[in-house]
This record gives structure tokens, C-alpha cells and sequence, in this order.
């Protein structure tokens, strides 16, 4: 199987130079980024410190196994009494994932998540914004390999960004497409931002 990198070189430039024109291999749109976060302060609100503790420590955990990089705590911004959640309380982590730790995990995603996942049925077009940029939500984290659904103590969601230089949806479209993310071909019909799986 042809590596990302490799795959974006021999294959993805040359035809993104043909379809839109580009006359230096240095203009066609690439992937930057991808951001990995979930939120769980719902998860947490109304738990004791410990508790607390425990859940972010799993989650976390969880999160380093699969993106193989050190998640940041997000915090709250403002206190919700609703949901018993303090300013400053940690409620979500991120990750940015750059260069070989990026390439690693986008192939994991594309030939092994997505592939597995109930019921999926590509992604869809209207995941990509006008930007070119990709969101794609997982329900549940144990979507992933490396995660063994029986040793995993809570399952949670998270949010997958694939940021891209393009400067639009087209291209966003065509790039993605190209590198092996297996797109629909047309809008469907009940409209939403993002492919949850």
C-alpha cells in the first residue's frame, strides 16, 4: 500500500495540475493539520473530584493511544450551574497533529476506521466547507483499533478537522478524493455540516 506522502507526490499533484491548472506543483492545495478534540464535560458535571479525575485520565488515555501525541486540557470559559461546571474546570482535549504523526493517523482513518464503522456509507460532500477544509464526528471513540472495546472504561465522541490549503470546496473536494478519503459523489438529501459515524 502506497504511503500518503508518497501517494500526494506521484499521483495527487499530477492530476490536481490537470484538472484545475496549476502551473507550479508547489500551488496545489495540501493537508496542514488535522485537529483531534472531544468535549466531556457532560461526562464530569455533577461528579465528585475524583471522579473527575478518573474520567479525564481514561479519556485521555484513550485519546494519546490514538493519535499517538499529548492531548491539551481544554478549559471552561465561563461557569454553566446548569451542568454544574465551574470556570477552569478542564471539559475537553485537543491535539494538532502535523507532518508524519498526521500521515500515520489519516491512514489509519481511512483504511481501517472508516472502513469498519456500522453502516457507513461514505463521507459526505457537505463534511467539506467552502474552505476545503474536512469535519467528521465518531460517535464512539471505539470506532478505532487501537481502542479494545472491552478494556474501555467510558465511551465518548470525538471531532476529526482536516485542514487543507484549498480555496474552495472543489478543491477541497478533488484533494481528499484523491488522497483515498472515500467521498460521495453528490449532496444528500437531508443537509448536514458534518459526516457523524
Amino acid at each position: 500500500m502506497i504511503k500518503l506522502p508518497e501517494k500526494y507526490q506521484k499521483e495527487v499533484i499530477p492530476a490536481m495540475m490537470e484538472k484545475f491548472g496549476y502551473k507550479n506543483p508547489m500551488a496545489v492545495p495540501k493537508i496542514t493539520k488535522v485537529i483531534v478534540n472531544t468535549g466531556f464535560g457532560r461526562l464530569i458535571s455533577g461528579k465528585t473530584n475524583d471522579e473527575q479525575k478518573k474520567i479525564q485520565k481514561s479519556i485521555l488515555y484513550d485519546l494519546t493511544l490514538i493519535t499517538g501525541q499529548k492531548l491539551v486540557l481544554k478549559q471552561a470559559k465561563k461557569s454553566i450551574s446548569g451542568f454544574k461546571i465551574r470556570q477552569g474546570m478542564p471539559v475537553g482535549a485537543a491535539v494538532v497533529l502535523r507532518k508524519q504523526r498526521m500521515f500515520d493517523f489519516l491512514e489509519r482513518l481511512i483504511h481501517i476506521t472508516l472502513p469498519r464503522s456500522r453502516d457507513f456509507q461514505g463521507l459526505s460532500l457537505s463534511s467539506i466547507n467552502k474552505d476545503g477544509n474536512l469535519t467528521i464526528g465518531i460517535k464512539e471513540h471505539i470506532a478505532f483499533f487501537e481502542i479494545l472495546p472491552e478494556k474501555a472504561k467510558i465511551i465518548f465522541g470525538l471531532e476529526i478537522t482536516v485542514v487543507t490549503t484549498a480555496k474552495n470546496q472543489e478543491q477541497g473536494v478533488e484533494l481528499l478524493r484523491l488522497m483515498g478519503f472515500p467521498i460521495q459523489k453528490r449532496k444528500a438529501k437531508s443537509e448536514k455540516r458534518k459526516t457523524t459515524i
